[in-house]
């Protein structure tokens, strides 16, 4: 295996309460006040590492630690400034990563290495053993974010590796993004446990009830000396013995018969072949009967069979059978011997312990990555461990903070945002189609409403034709007699009583046509508000999903 070191300046600050981090890196060179020049032992299983800023959204003079090769071995680790010893005080750890190039198949995880005399880093890779390994891992479509321990046993003294329970949200984006992630994993004294990504709480737990396999070995186990008795009857239903099949019953008879009533149709051509010869099929220029045998023209439908109800023989179709009752089989009883299902019986488990304090783990005294991945430009930056959260969000302030206020900057406008979030939903576009077809429609129907009808017109008319003046009935009093004067003014007065009704009405029915107009104008409005409320929420929702 070659090995070579690479000089490397380690940054180590002065953490809140005049307290020291256990570990900090960070690749920019000239934030923090404390700088020491440490070596960096770099394993280069043929894989190589660069110090690069990063190739979108580059904060800069900020560098990070890329992963350059693909599809090999990568090894790079340092010695923390002092080792953690696990007792009072919780573990943060905490780094960035970056996918830039997507992510296909590989790992961006950390190993905290566990501390012991042989502990060499010149000769790190897969096998030098951890206390903790934490972070992104992917392959194909399967996303993970790992949390893996190493217990010691208290009577083997052997280590099992106890993996957290897989986070319930979606990781996906964190890979395909190509942004910078901050991974946070937090262990506290009471044996609970967070993951972080982002700052938002992915997955939690108990060391003690939510890991797999369990810390502590159950307290009983199956005697595994322990055989079932031979005469142990596990059967909950046996057929019944006193059963005797009915002398009707006919095992025979199949299942489907020909239907004897069926006749066949009228115009079946029983002489037709269904296929003919294509007529129109000539012999290949190169056919060779030697070599290729004798040629035979395609089969073709004949054409005879199109416009017939059939063609060639007939046979009566199948129906099923009404005697038809199969095999005949015993009915079930329960069973009367019936003694359960068989398991060994269980004996105290004499590997049994109980830890009731996993967080007090093997003390870690370096940090390494061992990775492989069949993507390039992997992108970490500002690993920190400490026991503080203070100083674990002012150290993400200060490196990802600064990097998501770059990043936020340089993104799309609304516009664009909301077509790739379409693009990824299509179902969006119905969405954005009705919130702004509603409002045209409704200012179509309501600025250029539906032309009156003739019959309208005429009603209208008719409705609001005037009463024969008064004067018009004296003119005409001089020249007709007393009693058709008299008729006519009755009828005037009649008539002016019938025309003065309809119009009344006519007015009524104008202003609650008004009134209806802005009831509905008022109804279709609240429903059209509360349907853009309804995909601006939906949109916005797709939308910061995305980002």
């Amino acid at each position: 295996m070659h090995t070579q070191s690479v000089g490397i300046f380690l940054i180590i600050c002065q953490c809140f309460k005049a307290e020291i981090d256990f570990y900090n890196k960070s690749y920019d060179f000239f934030t923090l006040a404390y700088i020491f020049y440490l070596r960096l032992v770099c394993v280069c299983v043929l894989g190589r590492w660069e110090v690069e800023e990063l190739k979108e959204n580059t904060v800069p003079g900020d560098r990070g630690l890329v992963l350059k090769s693909v599809a090999k071995h990568h090894a790079i680790s340092a010695m923390l400034t002092k080792a953690f010893i696990f007792d009072k005080k919780p573990l943060i750890v905490q780094y960035e990563v970056n996918f830039q190039e997507g992510i296909d198949c590989g790992g961006a995880y950390i190993k905290l290495l566990s501390s012991s005399d042989d502990l060499n880093l010149e000769y790190f890779f897969d096998k030098t053993p951890y206390t903790i390994m934490f972070g992104p891992d992917k392959c194909g479509e399967d996303y993970k974010l790992h949390f893996i321990f190493r217990h010691k046993n208290p009577k083997t003294g052997e280590y099992d590796e106890k993996h957290a329970k897989r986070p319930d949200v979606d990781l996906k984006k964190f890979y395909l993004d190509k942004k910078t992630h901050l991974y946070t994993l937090v262990l506290k004294p009471d044996n609970t446990f967070e993951m972080l990504i982002d700052q938002t709480v992915v997955s939690k737990g108990s060391l003690l009830e939510d890991v797999v396999p369990p810390v502590n070995p159950p307290k009983e186990i199956e005697d595994p000396s322990d055989k079932k008795p031979d005469d142990w009857d596990e059967r909950p239903k046996i057929p019944d013995p006193n059963a005797v099949k009915p002398d009707d019953w006919d095992e025979d008879e199949p299942s489907k018969i020909e239907d004897p009533d069926a006749v066949k149709p009228e115009g079946w051509l029983d002489d037709e072949p269904q296929y003919v010869p294509d007529p129109n099929a000539k012999k290949p220029k190169d056919w060779d009967e030697e070599m290729d045998g004798e040629w035979e023209a395609p089969q073709i439908p004949n054409p005879k069979c199109e416009t017939a109800s059939g063609c060639g023989h007939w046979v009566r179709p199948m129906k099923n059978n009404p005697n038809y009752k199969g095999k005949w089989k015993a009915p079930m009883i329960d069973n009367p011997n019936y003694q359960g299902i068989w398991s060994p019986r269980k004996v105290p488990n004499p590997d049994y312990f109980e830890d009731l304090h996993p967080f007090e783990m093997t003390t870690v005294s370096a940090i390494g990555l061992e990775l492989w991945s069949m993507t390039s430009d992997i992108y970490f930056d500002n690993f920190i461990i400490c026991s503080e959260k203070e100083v674990a969000d002012r150290w993400a302030a200060d490196g990802w903070g600064l990097k998501k206020l770059v990043a936020s900057a340089n993104e799309p406008g609304m516009f664009s945002q909301l077509v790739t979030a379409a693009e990824d939903h299509p179902w969006l576009w119905v969405l954005y189609i009705l919130t702004l077809a509603l409002p045209v429609g409704l200012g179509v129907l309501f600025c250029w409403p539906t032309k009156k009808t003739d019959e309208d017109i005429d009603f209208k008319k008719l409705d609001v034709s005037k009463p024969i003046p008064r004067g018009k009935l004296k003119y005409e009093r001089d020249e007709l007699e007393d009693d058709e004067i008299e008729e006519k003014e009755n009828e005037g007065t009649a008539e002016d009583g019938k025309m003065s009704k309809p119009a009344c009405s006519l007015m009524k029915c104008e202003d609650m046509n008004r009134t209806s107009s802005w009831i509905a104008l008022l109804i279709t409005t609240t429903s059209y508000l509360r349907i853009c409320k309804i995909c601006l929420a939906l949109s916005l929702l797709f939308l910061f999903d995305n980002l």
